[in-house]
């Protein structure tokens, strides 16, 4: 499942190698006034769309409560539509998920050493990561990494209220009261200048921590 927002440069070429791996890939289209929803339908994806703007949080729950009504749905991945993941890196969660017997697996940049970061924006994430692990009692490496796997069961309990950039330490939160099985599975992140125009800038990960702390 990809949120989706202004991506029409690239959302296609997403959606393409999405579907090398997965037979169903659903983009929730955010209000993107630019074609994405298009583009997105025309490389093979089923488009849900909002009217408005209303933030990747509540993409990603518009987009889990269609997956879940279909009885058939297993598992959801969430997917970023900038090109920054690895849809090889998504089909090992997705089987680590299934052959651990999980209901959520977290993706993490941190757990190896393929993702290339300055040291600035490495040290705002971890700081980022440090504060949602103590308000929320689960200990992960990377809590604001877009790539990952939920069971069904993982996805149902899920309830996201943050709209914006705050969803990622909701999420965290919201498994650790219910009590879920979760392991971390490193992933590359790509930084590319397109994905570092579109919301992977330092001044990004600045935002990202200033949301987990007031939110």
């Amino acid at each position: 499942m990809v949120p989706l927002y202004r991506e029409a440069g690239v959302v296609g070429d997403v959606v393409r190698e999405l579907r090398t791996r997965f037979a169903h890939v659903v983009c929730v289209d955010d209000g993107s006034p630019d074609g994405s929803a298009a583009v997105a339908e025309e490389a093979g994806a089923t488009v849900v769309r909002h009217g408005v703007n209303l933030g990747q949080g509540a993409a990603l729950q518009t987009g889990i409560t269609y997956a879940l009504r279909d009885e058939l749905t297993t598992s959801v991945v969430t997917f970023d539509a900038d090109g920054q993941h690895r849809v090889e890196d998504a089909d090992e969660m997705v089987r680590r998920l299934e052959r651990e017997g999980l209901d959520v697996v977290f993706g993490s940049r941190f757990l190896d050493r393929r993702t290339q970061l300055d040291p600035l924006r490495r040290a705002v994430l971890r700081l980022a990561t440090v504060y949602t692990n103590r308000s929320t009692g689960v200990r992960l490496t990377d809590a604001h990494n877009g790539l990952r796997v939920l069971s069904r069961r993982g996805a149902a309990h899920l309830r996201l209220k943050h709209d914006r950039m705050a969803h990622a330490s909701e999420i965290v939160e919201q498994v650790g009261r219910s009590g879920l099985r979760w392991a971390e599975h490193p992933v590359e992140i790509r930084y590319t200048d397109y994905s570092r125009s579109k919301g992977q800038s330092l001044l990004n990960s600045v935002n990202i921590l200033v949301e987990t702390l007031l939110g």
